[in-house]
């Protein structure tokens, strides 16, 4: 057992040191040395402050809550009704910021005029079918995954389209390994199969928020204790503040819930990796480090901790119990 409430703590420092003031919130504080970064509000600032909030039981409520909401929609381009950052694509953005004003009980102002061509059933198969599969699956995934939880928190994704988009991915799990896409995983070129991973967690979640069977459950579980437990990806996870913890524990515990396949295995790798997780988010410099201090990333190591907590019950014990935004509403 493992008291986080010193790290929710941390968590709160850092959010009120982004807050500029009436629901506007910096993404970063500081400049890289590329000059890369959009310092002042930013959409993922802005969209991040209300995931975390919301994960950790502090909420927005009245005025502050109307701020948040007004500077996320002032945030929509009128005339194609995307949401644009220049770290991601327009797709993750329009998906990012549509589903935290979903957590606000709000919508964007405007119809997704750009992600139309998407949403008809030929625009649907030539996206999916054109995404980087081999090479990229994990930020080509932000696209896959990122246009139907946009078109579906939008109300703008006919049943008929969603009902399509889940048979496509029905049809390409790949048998071998549980991910996605099927002949690509470990094909000759394929990115590392964290990679894939990293990928198919945008998609699984899509399915738990459709309430959609997985069709190789146990090729999943598999897949993820292999590459968890692989020396050659030992610097990769518990490394620091970032989504690839999340896209692993969300997989594995996810899969688990499906299937009776190696579940105290499962149950056990989840138990370890909670302590190591604890273990390298306390020993963080929370003052200075980059991926601590930018929301975005920050929003990654929490949600991974309100899967933890929520997989093994009595193992982390914070002043609320978290609340992986996930479980209301798909992407993140």
């Amino acid at each position: 057992m493992r008291d986080i409430t010193g790290i929710i703590r941390r968590i709160q420092g850092v959010i009120a040191t982004h807050d500029l003031g009436s629901g506007t919130y910096a993404r970063w504080l500081w400049q890289d040395a590329e000059g890369r970064r959009e310092l002042g509000g930013n959409p993922y600032g802005c969209a991040d402050a209300v995931n975390l909030l919301y994960t950790i039981g502090e909420f927005p409520q009245g005025a502050q809550r109307q701020g948040f909401i007004k500077n996320l929609q002032a945030m929509q381009n009128p005339q194609s009704g995307l949401f644009v950052e220049r770290t991601h694509h327009a797709i993750h953005t329009t998906a990012h910021c549509i589903a935290a004003l979903e957590l606000l009980d709000a919508r964007p102002l405007y119809p997704l005029r750009d992600l139309h061509p998407h949403l008809t059933l030929e625009g649907l198969q030539a996206l999916l079918e054109g995404l980087d599969w081999l090479g990229d699956p994990w930020s080509q995934s932000h696209c896959g995954a990122g246009i139907y939880a946009a078109a579906v928190i939008a109300g703008e994704a006919s049943a008929q389209w969603q009902a399509a988009y889940f048979d496509w991915l029905h049809r390409e799990a790949d048998p071998e390994t549980g991910l996605w896409r099927k002949g690509f995983v470990m094909a000759q070129g394929a990115a590392p199969i964290y990679h894939h991973m990293a990928g198919s967690f945008h998609y699984l979640f899509n399915h738990e928020h459709a309430a959609m069977p997985l069709v190789y459950p146990d090729k999943m579980i598999d897949s993820c204790i292999d590459m968890c437990t692989a020396p050659q990806n030992a610097e990769v996870f518990c490394q620091g503040c970032s989504f690839i913890d999340i896209d692993l524990v969300y997989c594995l515990n996810r899969a688990s819930r499906q299937t009776p396949h190696r579940f105290d295995e499962v149950k056990a790798l989840l138990a370890d990796y909670a302590r190591r997780y604890v273990d390298m988010l306390e020993a963080l410099d929370w003052a200075t480090d980059e991926a601590a201090n930018d929301l975005h990333q920050l929003f990654g190591a929490v949600c991974c901790l309100a899967e933890l907590q929520r997989a093994l019950p009595g193992t982390l014990l914070s002043p609320r119990p978290l609340k992986l935004v996930l479980d209301r509403r798909p992407f993140i």
